[in-house]
């Protein structure tokens, strides 16, 4: 046996768990027509954004997601593509970050962000039906039950109820950061079904698109299970010249807090040029949904090597 390798009944279960997670999801993109694909892991240009730190590799990058790949797939004209495979973030390691993560994606045109929000919750309670029976265990003393409706809030109305002010009227950055992770999601640890938070601040959603009527909203979601957050959506942005408008804004903002900045992906942006349909795409962390499903405390426990 491999050094550093066992057969310990306490680390068997838990990648037991994590493999029953993936054949579930497979099996239910496959259902539904979608096409799995694999996308470079090494690349020459990570997608800019405030506060994700890519890893370098020599003159390239780890990825920090697969989105600007599988978005040039729908460009070329396929419909509905997801991914699972290995992701990267500079500096991440926690309970609930590590450097190394597995990453689940899926671009569907055609859809709106509330259309992948249904379908989301439909994934949830498939791969909970296939791996447990349906059944969670509880969560910071709280029993979760996937089958009952989920809830659907507005970041707007959630600030007001939990943090006594409302970001999309009035954007805070850094009040922003420290009142979602000190107010909003304990209260929403909280709740015993699956929450979705919608409609996040325009500042907080480089790649998504505006609300109609509304431009300082995105069309962005955040699901949260026992108040784990897992899983992020867009209704993607299509317009290639906005698109590289907020880069080249991104950029500026790293260059001046003292942050590497990366090349503007300008094979992405020909792909939006070219035309990307309407579509929506979410990002779920496979070893978060593994860790909820199973009761674990940290993702480093539903991997084989942390």
């Amino acid at each position: 046996m491999p050094k550093g390798c066992t057969r310990d009944a306490a680390v068997s279960r838990p990648l037991a768990l994590r493999s029953r997670v993936l054949a579930a999801v497979r099996a239910f993109f496959a259902q539904r027509g979608y096409l799995e694909v694999e996308t470079p892991v090494r690349i020459a240009a990570p997608a800019l954004e405030s506060h994700i730190d890519a890893e370098p590799s020599g003159s390239f990058f780890l990825r920090t997601s697969p989105e600007l790949f599988l978005k040039r797939l729908l460009a070329a004209g396929h419909a509905r593509v997801f991914e699972m495979g290995p992701c990267f973030r500079r500096g991440e390691r926690g309970a609930l970050h590590n450097p190394e993560y597995t990453m689940l994606e899926w671009y569907r045109a055609g859809a709106s962000y509330r259309d992948v929000l249904d379908e989301t919750l439909a994934l949830l309670r498939s791969v909970a039906r296939e791996v447990s029976g349906g059944t969670l265990p509880q969560r910071n003393g709280v029993a979760i039950d996937l089958g009952a409706e989920a809830e659907v809030r507005t970041v707007a109305a959630t600030f007001r109820e939990f943090a006594g002010w409302d970001p999309v009227a009035a954007f805070d950055a850094d009040r922003f950061d420290r009142d979602l992770v000190g107010r909003v999601e304990p209260a929403l640890a909280a709740r015993a079904r699956a929450v979705f938070l919608t409609d996040y601040p325009a500042a907080r959603a480089a790649l998504a698109r505006l609300k109609p009527g509304d431009p300082r909203a995105a069309e962005r979601w955040e699901l949260y299970v026992g108040g784990v957050e897992l899983a992020n959506a867009f209704g993607e942005l299509t317009d290639a010249a906005e698109q590289r408008a907020r880069f080249e804004r991104c950029a500026a903002e790293r260059a001046a807090a003292g942050r590497a900045v990366y090349p503007l992906d300008e094979a992405f942006l020909a792909a939006l040029e070219a035309g990307l349909p309407d579509c929506a795409g979410v990002a779920l962390g496979i070893d978060r949904l593994a860790m909820v499903l199973g009761g674990y405390d940290t993702i480093g426990e539903v991997r084989a090597f942390a």
